[in-house]
């Protein structure tokens, strides 16, 4: 049940994890005992709930200890276990009745699969050493000993107990304590929510001493909650998941749209237990969900681990030829389960683990005297004599390490990799089958007729080209191959708020990464990251064939004329393509268009389409278009469910791509790959105006160099490597869309607040059509980037920043009340002016906290020294601290001469980058604000231009004169919760006495990240919006990531309420705050202090021209050149 905008079922985990193996197999009690040790040495991995007793949860996948069930099994119930039998331990009702039906509904499925059930047993437990809340939630437990009616093999039998097992938990999935942790002949599972130490305790079969096993894998869980459930305990049936999978919700609508390709002759009738990966809770359940049905399905465990975690294998050019073609082979019939992971993995026979291809969970391993190979989440977790060591290491990123307990082996990464190159002649098939269309066509001409100026105009108008995204946005692409850069922040309203009509992908916000998974760093990180595009149709997974790697290979999504041109007559046999226009007439309905577009597409495809291609080229007058975004998305989700989409491609040629952001939300939604046909006519308009200079195909090669490292930006923000990945995977927030458009086209996004139908689209379209045909009505200014007279609205537009300037200089009560009522009165433009305050219940102003208890609840938001001038920075500071509040340094340390006067920052800001941070520096605050997020650019680092860079900015950052400085997107000692918590501790040893705050960016599931922040003992929490301020930032991330900080707010006031934390953080937010009428509803959705930073500024002087990053601010604010600081800095 959802309270509010917090969803309790949500979490977010990290964990410690491990497996001990005896590498000769030999099973005993030492093995298990010293297991428990070793996840009892990572209990500071975990976490523990409000309650201070109930771990998040912790637990043991062992192998069958067949001797010691088989004693029990005649001791307690008195039954022989037959010679080939599996167990199964279940979670069941505590309420009598209820574990009745649940025990029959299993006795159903397994007599349905010729299984024949031997008896239960109750498995012995000690409730004494569980704390309250595991207690609340507490199941029964028991133990199913399960045999074949008729001989049947090793597999054979698994399969029996995967169908007996999906068919049970089908029947009862109304019952949420029903669970089945294991059912196999060759494993067994304890785990819960107690804590590590506590295990043999509360399963006395773990303190047995008849317990043998010669494989242990085990995981400790820190999660963001506080409101754990036994079955999220982990190892799963086959895997313990160290991390976070970003792409989650595209792996799971993938499975879903790939059900048709699970073709083996082990898995008959596979439709009677979809889903056949979960499709909610748990990223680990889902990924344990897959692995289980890959290996069960007959595929070997090697492959299958491969296949969903594969290493970065497109930019190593060391890598083995074979060994690549093994991996691009397999790279088009699964996309990487992708985000940070590490995996510990046993069948029974093998133990394993493995990490992703950026490494980033820590591995160890350690192999001992006595037999024992230890691997875990750190080095030491028991204890060894250093002489009993026969060999360690560390497994590296994209590696396997195996043992093999039935052969006594130990299997190295590239033994592994050496036995899967060598099962089929990928390479061969490859060679012989697949279609590079080579990067050379690049800067060919396609042979075909441009636009004229007028066809240009309309198309232009059609798609809201106006000519500021022209000079400022294309234009850069163009000349430099890069995004523009731009300054201050967002201020407009979000697309559901404007007047005017606005982009579909206007609509969305991006996903990122923060704290419980890191960004990925695409500077230092770049051979992990590609944005390889196959294209073709997938075959079955189970089986391999030359005709699996018939497929036509792109190095990106993003396509030139050449390319698509190539695309479209390369192979026309096999690669067969259908165009459907996007076109429709204005007397009929766009809801009913788009679903006549998706059984277009759908019929298409029956037909033998492999290419279907989605084009807005040709338009008529007297006709609407369908939005790019939601054509791509219905089409999409129409063809999965359908199982179809696996049989095609969705090729998108449309003009309402242009900036990264756009090409994100169309390949978010489903598209294979892009053609920007209209941005190339304007491209070469532009060099016939003499806007652009030079060869025009040189400036679509940059556009499309731009646009790539935009994409692999948006990326890297949400953790994510390659481009497969992010295909499909929504990883949005729709902010103002309603049911019925999210339903249709947008299925499964995250959408919290409703908003524009389809009548308000279709609206839109009508009145852009109608601009568009009218040959007088010339191209619009713009306005979204910088405030045009008639343009957009402006939440810092010149009334507003004139009256609180004048205010301010003047210090008029009259001009600061004229400020406010232009805030508070103005045109709806966030969130918070839709909310109106309830003054029916008034009380008199003697009852309202003092102003002097008012006043250090106000903070100066984070703007560091270099961004600013010295003066302002100090300027501000001094002010902040005369009026009883708190400045913040910001990134990039601050002058020591400072320390201790009135011109300190009392919050010293530590971020990614580290500039400036020193001991001194850290024991001259009271508050050490751990910045993981920056509203402006969540997902990304700092960045200081080089020209800002003199002498005293260079020696307080401990860099060199005119070098740009740029903080990587990560924290990189910082890639889990369990890690922010670590360095929480550490800077409380450094200052003691100082208070640790977190800053945050609202996002969907910002509240279960708030909750593991404050479980990471942090003191403070700040929640800021998107439309925070920012010194210097790609255009792109200014406009369209991060939340209203309304939303997440909210979300971790409620959060933080239900797990039982509020009372141990302070919250605080920032964002656009500019009136005291702002902070009355941010106290409103639990704000307790408040942090100020473009208004600050503006009341030292600033004009709001948004040329921050270009060191020429014309009021000495921002810049480093003493000229214009000492002629135009006056302060206040």
């Amino acid at each position: 049940m959802n309270k509010g905008l917090y969803t309790p079922g949500d979490f977010k985990d990290n964990c410690g994890f491990g497996l001990i193996a005896h590498t000769k197999g030999e099973t005993s009690h030492n093995l298990l005992r010293t297991a428990i040790e070793s996840l009892t040495c990572m209990t500071h991995r975990g976490g523990i709930a409000a309650d201070g007793k109930t771990g998040d949860g912790c637990g043991l996948l062992i192998q069958k200890p067949d001797s010691f069930l088989r004693q029990v099994a005649k001791s307690e119930l008195n039954i022989e276990l037959p010679a080939q039998y599996a167990v199964g331990m279940i979670f069941l009702d505590l309420d009598m009745a209820v574990a009745d039906i649940q025990r029959q509904a299993m006795q159903k499925a397994f007599e349905e699969q010729g299984l024949v059930v031997e008896g239960w047993r109750v498995v012995p437990t000690n409730n004494d050493c569980l704390g309250p809340m595991a207690v609340d939630c507490l199941p029964r437990f028991e133990q199913v000993f399960v045999s074949a009616k008729t001989a049947c093999n090793e597999k054979e039998l698994a399969v029996k107990l995967y169908y007996a097992r999906r068919h049970a938990e089908l029947a009862l999935e109304q019952y949420e304590d029903f669970y089945v942790c294991s059912l196999s002949e060759n494993t067994l599972s304890y785990k819960g929510l107690m804590m590590p130490v506590d295990l043999p305790a509360f399963y006395t079969d773990l303190g047995d001493e008849r317990l043998q096993t010669a494989i242990c894998i085990f995981h400790q869980r820190f999660s963001t909650n506080t409101a754990p459930r036994w079955p999220l305990a982990q190892p799963f049936r086959v895997l313990a998941h160290n991390g976070e999978i970003n792409t989650i919700q595209g792996n799971r609508n993938w499975s879903v749209a790939r059900s048709s390709k699970f073709v083996s002759p082990l898995l008959p009738n596979l439709e009677s237990v979809k889903p056949l990966v979960n499709t909610k809770g748990s990223d680990s359940s889902s990924m344990d969900n897959m692995l289980e049905l890959l290996h069960t399905g007959g595929m070997d465990m090697f492959r299958a681990i491969r296949m969903m975690i594969p290493p970065a294998w497109q930019n190593v050019e060391t890598m083995d030829a074979e060994l690549r073609a093994f991996y691009e082979f397999n790279s088009m019939h699964m996309e990487p389960w992708d985000g940070p992971a590490g995996l510990v993995v046993t069948d029974g026979r093998y133990a394993v683990c493995g990490l992703d291809r950026n490494g980033l969970r820590p591995s160890r391993w350690v192999k001992t005297k006595n037999g024992f190979i230890t691997v875990a989440s750190e080095i030491g977790t028991f204890s060894y004599k250093p002489e009993d060591v026969i060999d360690k290491g560390r497994v590296g990123p994209g590696e396997i390490l195996a043992i093999d307990t039935q052969t006594g082996t130990i299997l190295s990464p590239s033994e592994i990799d050496n036995k899967l190159k060598k099962t089929q002649p990928f390479g061969k098939w490859l060679k012989e089958n697949s279609i590079h269309i080579e990067s050379k066509l690049e800067l060919q001409r396609l042979k075909e007729e441009p636009l004229t100026s007028e066809q240009i105009k309309v198309q232009q108008k059609l798609h809201l080209i106006s000519n500021e995204e022209r000079q400022q946005v294309l234009s850069a692409l163009a000349e430099q191959g890069v995004e523009g850069t731009g300054s201050m922040g967002d201020d407009v309203p979000m697309a559901v708020l404007s007047e005017k009509s606005r982009q579909v992908a206007d609509y969305f916000r991006q996903m990122f990464a923060q704290v419980t998974n890191p960004p990925i760093d695409p500077l230092r990180e770049a051979i992990v990251m590609s944005l390889e595009t196959c294209i073709g149709k997938e075959q079955n997974i189970f089986s391999s064939n030359a005709d699996h790697a018939t497929r036509i290979v792109l190095t990106s999504p993003v396509l030139s004329p050449m390319k698509f041109s190539g695309l479209k007559n390369v192979a026309k046999d096999t690669f067969k393509y259908t165009t459907l226009s996007l076109a429709f007439d204005k007397g009929c309905d766009l809801k009913a268009a788009i679903e006549n577009l998706t059984k277009q597409a759908c019929a298409a495809v029956r037909e033998g389409t492999i290419m279907v291609i989605l084009s807005d080229r040709e338009v008529n007058e007297g006709q609407l278009l369908i939005p790019a975004a939601m054509a791509t998305g219905a089409v999409h989700h129409a063809l999965i469910e359908a199982s179809l989409r696996c049989d095609s491609n969705i090729i998108v040629e449309t003009g309402d791509a242009r900036d990264a952001h756009h090409f994100a939300v169309l390949l978010g939604f489903g598209a294979t790959a892009v053609y920007p046909w209209l941005t190339f006519e304007v491209l070469a308009d532009m060099h016939r105006s003499g806007e652009l200079l030079g060869d025009p195909l040189v400036s679509n090669q940059n556009y499309r160099k731009g646009i790539c490292k935009g994409l692999l930006k948006i990326l890297s923000k949400m953790g994510i490597s390659t481009i497969a990945s992010y295909r499909g995977s929504q990883l949005f927030e729709g902010v103002g869309l309603s049911d019925e458009v999210v339903n249709l086209c947008f299925k499964g996004l995250t959408s919290r607040i409703k908003g524009a139908e389809f009548s308000d689209f279709q609206a839109d379209l009508e009145r852009n059509a109608k601009n568009a045909w009218k040959a007088r009505k010339s191209l619009d200014q713009g306005g979204l980037l910088k405030y045009v007279h008639g343009g957009e609205y402006h939440a810092f537009n010149p009334d507003v920043v004139a009256t609180i300037q004048h205010a301010v200089q003047n210090n008029s009560q009259a001009s600061y009340d004229k400020y406010a009522q232009l805030v508070n009165e103005r045109p709806v433009a966030t969130i918070r002016d839709l909310l109106k305050l309830n003054t029916s219940n008034s009380i008199n102003i003697d009852q309202v906290e003092s102003v002097d208890k008012i006043f250090p609840r106000f903070d100066s938001a984070a703007m560091s020294l270099g961004a600013l001038s010295p003066e302002a920075h100090e300027a501000l500071a001094q002010a902040m601290n005369e009026l009883g509040g708190n400045s913040n340094s910001g990134e990039g340390g601050e002058d020591p001469k400072r320390y201790g006067t009135l011109r300190n920052s009392k919050i010293k800001q530590i971020a990614s980058g580290r500039f400036g941070v020193t001991p001194h520096y850290l024991s001259s605050a009271d508050v050490l604000q751990i910045k993981v997020a920056q509203g402006a650019k969540p997902g990304e680092g700092g960045q200081l231009p080089g020209g800002k860079v003199n002498n005293l900015i260079a020696t307080l950052r401990y860099s060199v004169p005119g070098v740009t400085l740029i903080s990587p997107p990560p924290h990189h000692d910082i890639y889990s919760i369990e890690d922010l918590a670590q360095l929480i501790y550490d800077l409380k040893q450094v200052n003691p006495r100082a208070k640790v705050s977190v800053k945050l960016v609202s996002e969907p599931g910002v509240g279960t990240i708030a909750a593991g922040v404050a479980k990471a003992y942090a003191d403070y929490i700040t929640i800021s919006g998107y439309d925070g301020g920012t010194a210097a930032s790609p255009l792109t991330s200014i406009k369209y990531a991060g939340s209203p900080f309304e939303l997440g707010l909210a979300e971790a006031h409620q959060a933080l309420r239900a797990n039982d934390l509020r009372g141990k953080v302070r919250l605080q937010t920032d964002g656009g705050l500019k009136t005291g009428l702002d902070i009355v509803k941010g106290a409103i959705l639990g704000a307790e202090s408040f942090g100020f930073g473009t208004t600050p500024m503006i009341a030292m002087g600033c004009k709001f021209l948004r040329i921050c990053h270009l060191n020429n601010c014309a009021t000495g604010v921002a810049t480093q050149i003493e000229d214009l600081r000492d002629k135009h800095f006056i302060g206040t």
